[in-house]
Formats: C-alpha cells, sequence, structure tokens
C-alpha cells in the first residue's frame, strides 16, 4: 500500500509542482494555528509541534499530549518527535500510530543550543549508530506508518555528502532538508545549492526517499522556482507563514487580502483559542500570534501594543472590532 508521502510524490510529478508542507514550530503550529492554515488555503501536509519522546514517555506525558492534538480536516498530518533514547521513540511511536497520525518524523535539526548539548535533534548530526538506532527503534514502533526525518546540512559545517548520503542509506520514507547548519541557527541565507546537492545524491544512489526543502520560502512563486531550479519533490514552509496566511493558497492566487480581512481571522483565532485550550493554556500565549494579522495599515504597531494589554479574549475581540468598524483598508 502507497504511503501519502508516495501519492504526493506522483500528484508532484503529474502536475509539475511541488507538493507544500507546512513546517513544525515550537510552541507556534499546534492543532489551533493548523486550523486558522486551513480555513486560508491548507498545505499539502500537515506537521505538529516536537513533541519530547522522554516526556511523552513519562508519568507527565499529559503535559506532551497537547502538542499532538489534531483535527478530521488535518490530514495527512505527521507528528514530529525529538530525543535521544531509542526506546522511547520505540513507544512513543505505538503511541502516535494508535493515536491516527499518518506519518512520523524524527527532528534531528532544531539548533536549540540546550538542546543540541544534550545530544538531541541537531545534537544528533553525525552519531550514526545513535540515529540507526532510533530509526529502526521508531519504524519498529510505527508499525506501517512511514518514517520521516527532518535536518540540516551539518552541525558545525557543511557535511552534505557525509551526513545526508548516511541518512538516504536508512531508505527513510521522506527526508527535509533545512538549507542551514545547525550552528548557523537562522541568520544566514539557506543554502539552496547544497539542497539541490542532496537531491543528486539520492538519484546517484538510486534511493526512493522523498526529498523536501526548507529554508527562507515566503511565497508559492519562490516554491515553485526552487522546485524548477533544484528538483526537490516537496517545499516547506515555516516563517513565510507569518506574513502571509495565504501562502498555501492555490485556489485564490490573485486575490488581494486587507486589513480587515486580517482582523476577522485573528478573531477566528482568538475565538478557536478559548474554545480550544479553556484555560488549559493562559492567554497571553495568543498573543504571539498579534503580529501576523496587525499589519500594514496605518498605526498598526500602536494598535497591537494597546492589544496586548488586553486582559482576556472577550475584551480583545471588542476592542478588534471597534478597529475594523473604523473601516481601515
Amino acid at each position: 500500500m502507497k504511503t501519502f508521502w508516495e501519492k504526493l510524490q506522483e500528484k508532484t510529478e503529474k502536475e509539475k509542482k511541488p507538493f507544500l508542507v507546512q513546517a513544525p514550530m515550537e510552541n507556534v503550529t499546534d492543532v489551533v494555528f493548523r486550523e486558522m492554515i486551513n480555513i486560508c488555503g491548507r498545505p499539502d501536509v500537515f506537521f505538529t509541534e516536537f513533541t519530547n519522546t522522554d516526556g511523552l514517555c513519562s508519568r507527565g506525558k499529559d503535559g506532551e499530549s497537547h502538542r499532538l492534538q489534531f483535527t478530521k480536516n488535518q490530514h495527512p498530518i505527521v507528528a514530529q518527535i525529538w530525543g535521544n533514547n531509542p526506546e522511547n521513540y520505540y513507544q512513543s511511536a505505538m503511541i502516535l500510530k494508535k493515536q491516527g497520525f499518518d506519518g512520523i518524523d524524527i527532528n534531528m535539526g532544531c539548533p536549540d543550543r540546550d538542546i543540541v548539548k544534550k545530544g538531541s535533534c541537531a545534537g544528533l548530526i553525525n552519531n550514526n549508530s545513535l540515529v540507526r538506532e532510533i530509526y529502526l527503534a521508531t519504524k519498529e514502533g510505527a508499525g506501517n506508518l512511514p518514517i520521516s526525518i527532518k535536518t540540516r546540512l551539518g552541525l558545525n559545517k557543511i557535511e552534505t555528502e557525509k551526513w545526508i548520503g548516511f541518512l538516504l542509506g536508512l531508505d527513510l520514507a521522506a527526508l527535509t532538508i533545512h538549507g542551514r547548519i545547525a550552528k548557523e541557527m537562522s541568520k544566514f541565507p539557506a543554502n539552496w545549492e547544497e539542497i539541490g546537492k542532496v537531491v543528486k545524491i539520492r538519484n546517484e544512489m538510486e534511493k526512493k526517499t522523498i526529498i523536501i526543502g526548507n529554508g527562507d520560502i515566503q511565497n508559492k512563486e519562490e516554491a515553485f522556482e526552487k522546485y524548477e531550479k533544484y528538483h526537490v519533490d516537496g517545499i516547506m514552509i515555516g516563517r513565510g507563514i507569518f506574513s502571509n496566511l495565504w501562502v498555501f493558497n492555490r485556489d485564490n492566487e490573485n486575490k488581494i487580502y486587507n486589513s480587515n480581512d486580517k482582523l476577522n481571522l485573528l478573531i477566528k483565532h482568538i475565538t478557536l483559542f478559548e474554545n480550544t485550550w479553556k484555560n488549559k493554556k493562559p492567554f497571553e500565549v495568543m498573543k504571539k500570534f498579534y503580529k501576523i494579522y496587525i499589519s500594514d495599515f496605518p498605526n498598526a504597531s500602536d494598535f497591537r501594543l494597546s492589544l496586548m494589554e488586553a486582559k482576556d479574549s472577550e475584551s480583545s475581540i471588542a476592542m478588534i472590532k471597534n478597529k475594523i468598524n473604523e473601516n481601515i483598508i
């Protein structure tokens, strides 16, 4: 039976366009934000936030479980997990399979220094023996779910042939390459030439692993340009969502969304946040999303600052409705 990754690859070959993937982002891409993306125009694949395998297998697993909520509208959805204990990967994979995920992705790219020092995420780069153990444990626990990896070009220097060549030898279902080394964080432009090299290595090795490019993509036009030039199968978009919630929308590509459209979306986001979390998350968490919606109109930053002072959803929504009634366009 074909995996959803394989079906997307077939669609890409037929349409001559890349499939588009929503990037996993810590404390951002929860079930509520993914639903907002879904409203604006769904990607071909959704990813969860990062979920720690140690936490998922501990007595405090309820503290991690909120990261794994999803709706029936969010398929195919991939759970991204991280850690460095193969047994916990095995146990976590069994849990995720039961929960109905379409795939599992192992985070080997997050450059957070504290996490890297502990040998997780980008700290796994070049730790080939442990990576193999983790992959095989995850695959065993996942049953027929496809296993993918998201990583970078290296830890402190580019090691595309050595590191990516090893990963391709594992016969992954899919491999996402963020076009930077971990040391660069997100401070330098993504190196798409090296991402293109990954595709060539895959082809030379005659592997079937699907390659997804990631880094600095702001819109569909850029995604299609990278697909044409570097021949990846799919494009993952992360921070580009912050400046354009409609970045995945293929149906209304030429429509212009004004400030009131964005403010009405913000009301939906706040309402959905409240209805979903019901005090499980403090309302302050919601405020990190305001900049996505409040921009590109006179005194937007002033309004955003005043809205940050609101204590709850009710007063926030009232302020936004007043601003909409001012007919800002």
